[in-house]
């Protein structure tokens, strides 16, 4: 039996994307959704949302001793409303003019991000971060950049648990929006299905090659993660 390009495709960018989030704690969405949105639409956002779920869970048990699920909760809360303006969207909005709102956002926060203040992860801005992770992961799949901006000076280990742990209760809140939209049925599951062992894949030789990286290296990834998923999320609005 052959496979499609199309599928080879995503299953190569769900490699690369898991391995980028086992990393840093975030990057799987940011890697494929913007070439799957344009190339293979269809596995956006519902297929990678799952997938999400499936690695956050991995990454989750590996570092449990680092996550602290008290100050995730107000994240938590914010992400509820958001998913649900998020879902919203996807009826309501074109394509291209959410890739743009969501790209110049994404490009205002890494700004923000490097200049010579510190952004403490207050409750109200776990909120406001959880809100827009919601807004942003359950219409394009890309949720990362509000938390992993939010949360960058943590320590490299609690950063990853506590992504994880987060994307874990958002993914679940996400994939239930999008029942009632549409966008999540049994096609989209038997869609999903080859993309786990590569997922699974891109798991494990992170974790054979990256997990000592220091807190600095995984602050840098992240913030540069995030300016290249708001380049290209404002370069696709304007095809």
């Amino acid at each position: 039996m052959t496979i499609d390009p199309t599928t080879l495709l995503a299953i190569a960018m769900i490699f690369v994307g898991s391995f980028v989030q086992t990393a840093i704690g975030f990057g799987l969405a940011i890697v494929s959704a913007p070439i799957l949105i344009i190339i293979a639409p269809q596995y956006v956002p519902a297929p990678i949302c799952l997938v999400a779920l499936f690695i956050s869970l991995l990454n989750s048990l590996k570092h449990r001793n680092s996550i602290e699920l008290g100050g995730l909760k107000m994240a938590i809360l914010g992400r509820i409303p958001g998913s649900i303006a998020g879902a919203m969207l996807l009826i309501f909005i074109s394509t291209q003019t959410l890739s743009l709102w969501v790209g110049l956002l994404v490009l205002l926060a890494v700004f923000i991000s490097l200049m010579p203040f510190r952004i403490e992860p207050t409750p109200r801005r776990m909120v406001i971060a959880g809100f827009f992770s919601g807004l942003f992961g359950t219409s394009s799949a890309i949720g990362g950049p509000p938390m992993a901006i939010l949360l960058q000076h943590q320590e490299a280990n609690q950063l990853r648990g506590n992504l994880s742990a987060f994307f874990v209760f958002s993914s679940i809140i996400s994939l239930i929006t999008l029942i009632p939209v549409g966008f999540l049925n049994i096609e989209k599951l038997w869609l999903t299905l080859p993309l786990l062992p590569a997922a699974w894949a891109g798991y494990w030789l992170a974790l054979k090659t990256t997990q000592s990286l220091p807190k600095q290296t995984i602050r840098y990834g992240a913030l540069t993660l995030c300016l290249c998923c708001g380049i290209i999320a404002v370069y696709k609005s304007m095809m």
